[in-house]
């Protein structure tokens, strides 16, 4: 057990106020399978470009992408020439990588398998980099997830995360969301992997280093309203959110709200939709 866990271990809640992490985890992998993520997955490819750019990947570097979607940060380090093994646990998503890994020609460079990120199956040590865009930062268990990120990281390699923070646009989204739809008791915000403060509180025992720079993805749509249709139909916590609301005022209320977000963040000066979303791009450098 690396610092981190035993850590955690020995703060640990007591199990009868300790969330269902496994009831949660259920209910997530459920919301990110329906849909199809990738249909907007698809428009975050330069988040991964980035990010592998900020990690300054080597031919032949072990990469690990976690929560690797529909696999951008995995095309991203593949095309540097990197062993690539990209993880998951919606097959459906692993699906999307492979056909994007096989039309680029990418496909020897990639290894495609279905993962948990807090039970990652692989030995320790066993890469040079693992990196998840705006991925692992959904999972319920933070501690348990930093853990493992470190754990199957070398000394000396790098963890590179693309994470929304809680004041940009899909931080926003989210806490929009949970005003309709409450999330489950007891589990923390994801957006939080968006602050120093959290990032600190995750890996500073274990990092020589822990860089982290605001960036900004920016998500254009022909307007606001065919956004909504997007994410409504095809990105799963708004889609689930929308099923979980009775009533046609229910939905449309949060149709409304959101749309009211997206007039605070839309610098567009005709009828599209140009929202920036702020994130942090972040390499941790392992001890």
């Amino acid at each position: 057990m690396n610092a981190l866990s035993a850590s955690a271990a020995a703060q640990k809640i007591p199990t009868s106020t300790e969330p269902d992490f496994a009831a949660i985890k259920n209910r997530q992998k459920a919301a990110w399978a329906s849909g199809d993520y990738a249909v907007v997955g698809t428009t975050l490819q330069i988040v991964g470009e980035s990010l592998c750019e900020a990690l300054d990947l080597r031919a032949g570097h072990r990469v690990l992408d976690v929560a690797a979607g529909n696999g951008n940060a995995s095309l991203a380090a593949a095309r540097r020439w990197c062993e690539v093994t990209s993880t998951d646990y919606v097959p459906a998503l692993l699906e999307r990588g492979r056909e994007r890994a096989a039309a680029e020609r990418l496909a020897g460079q990639i290894e495609f398998r279905e993962a948990d990120v807090e039970a990652l199956p692989f030995d320790d040590g066993s890469f040079d980099a693992v990196v998840s865009t705006f991925g692992c930062m959904f999972a319920p268990n933070p501690p348990r997830v930093a853990g493992e990120l470190l754990r199957v990281c070398r000394p000396g390699g790098k963890i590179g995360l693309a994470n929304w923070t809680p004041d940009g646009f899909i931080g926003q989204l989210f806490k929009t969301i949970g005003k309709h739809v409450p999330p489950p008791a007891g589990v923390s915000s994801p957006a939080l992997w968006g602050t120093h403060g959290r990032l600190a509180e995750l890996f500073e025992t274990e990092a020589a280093d822990i860089q982290a720079k605001p960036r900004h993805f920016v998500f254009r749509y022909r307007s606001p309203e065919h956004w909504l249709d997007v994410f409504r139909g095809y990105y799963g916590p708004v889609l689930k959110a929308f099923a979980a609301l009775e009533g046609t005022a229910a939905q449309q209320a949060l149709a409304d709200d959101l749309l009211t977000l997206i007039g605070r963040f839309n610098v567009a000066d005709d009828d599209t939709m140009v929202a920036p979303s702020e994130y942090i791009e972040v390499v941790v450098t392992k001890r």
